[in-house]
């Protein structure tokens, strides 16, 4: 994980350049002025990743600045992140510097941490994890409250559990989530209510059914549903499939059915072009689709999927790539124009830049 360069002041001043430039690049095709999600300027950030540093009897987290790749930023603690790991770094150094068993060629130390509170620590290691060291981890995360996980080449130990649980309010609802160690989870937790409350916003009164593709863990699958007579999902990774069905059940949403396929599978399912035993139990046909939600990976839609969303009446369309989106909604443009937008500052003091579109058949 690169150093980034944090200054508060110049926040403000960072996202109005960032948000300049989307709409710049927008402006061809009709953009709404877009609203704007802002970050908090310190402790937004709910994963961290550290190498761990060597040095006589010490262990530091350490990090690299890309102008000097090879000389180590010793740090006490990180700003970008959550207040929960902020405090937890200093006193989980302190341990395993007295802890020669937990501290022996430590290599990297990553956590994932809730708003709600909860932390899992991952210890990574260069070196085979023995009983010796489980019974040190289990001591260690009884007396600091936390999940532990070891790792080494071959090797996952979990101390109790891989996952945490977050839980936050949205418009009235408390919702739950299981976030996975390693899976991909939102690593801005206050932008993410921002998102899942403007998707809401968004589809408010659509009605119909919703088909949403790569669903993940169902961040907005379990928000979405409510406002939908009945929601398809679809996501392709098993452990992110996993967390989705236990989201559901642990907020309760029963209009919703879960499968686990490609964009260019459901497409060829939904065309009749193939049939796949995974769908035995959905019935495509009872289907009465208002609206398509996508969250794609940097790389956008791939053709099929945007011949797929075309048929579509609307697009509510989250992006993590602005040249992407515009490269998709240019291929849209026949069929769809925008009528609502949004930025979202996931990741301040850098070029990346959120985003969100709701798009109506013309």
């Amino acid at each position: 994980m690169a150093l980034p360069g944090i200054d508060p002041t110049q926040y403000a001043a960072q996202l109005a350049a960032k948000l300049e430039l989307f709409k710049q690049s927008f402006a061809p095709y009709g953009l709404p002025e877009p609203e704007v999600f802002c970050s908090a300027p310190q402790h937004y950030r709910m994963r961290a990743e550290f190498r761990m540093w060597h040095q006589d009897e010490r262990v530091d987290y350490a990090m690299f600045d890309a102008e000097r790749p090879k000389q180590p930023v010793i740090l006490d603690t990180f700003p970008v992140a959550s207040e929960t790991i902020c405090t937890m770094m200093p006193i989980l150094r302190d341990r395993l510097i007295a802890n020669e068993v937990l501290k022996h060629r430590l290599f990297q130390i990553d956590f994932l941490s809730t708003l709600s509170g909860e932390l899992l620590v991952t210890l990574i290691y260069h070196r085979k994890l023995d009983d010796e060291w489980e019974a040190a981890a289990r001591a260690l995360a009884a007396d600091l409250n936390i999940q532990l996980i070891g790792r080494s080449r071959g090797q996952k130990i979990v101390v109790d559990r891989d996952w945490v649980l977050e839980a936050f309010e949205l418009n009235g609802r408390q919702l739950r989530y299981k976030q996975i160690e390693g899976s991909f989870t939102q690593p801005n937790g206050g932008v993410n209510r921002q998102m899942l409350a403007w998707a809401c916003k968004q589809a408010a009164g659509l009605g119909g059914d919703l088909l949403e593709l790569y669903c993940g863990n169902g961040n907005f699958t379990v928000a979405l549903a409510p406002l939908y007579e009945r929601v398809l999902a679809t996501e392709v990774s098993k452990s992110s499939v996993y967390a989705a069905q236990y989201n559901l059940e642990a907020n309760a949403i029963e209009n919703t059915a879960m499968v686990r396929m490609s964009s260019d599978e459901i497409s060829n399912a939904l065309t009749g072009k193939e049939i796949f035993t995974r769908m035995k139990d959905v019935d495509l046909d009872s289907y009465r689709f208002s609206t398509i939600f996508v969250d794609p990976p940097r790389s956008g839609l791939d053709e099929t999927t945007l011949a797929l969303a075309a048929g579509f009446e609307h697009i509510l369309y989250i992006s993590c790539n602005p040249q992407t989106l515009q490269e998709n909604v240019a291929a849209l443009q026949a069929t769809h124009q925008i009528v609502a937008s949004a930025v979202f500052d996931q990741f301040p003091y850098t070029h990346h830049l959120e985003s969100g579109l709701l798009l109506k058949r013309r």
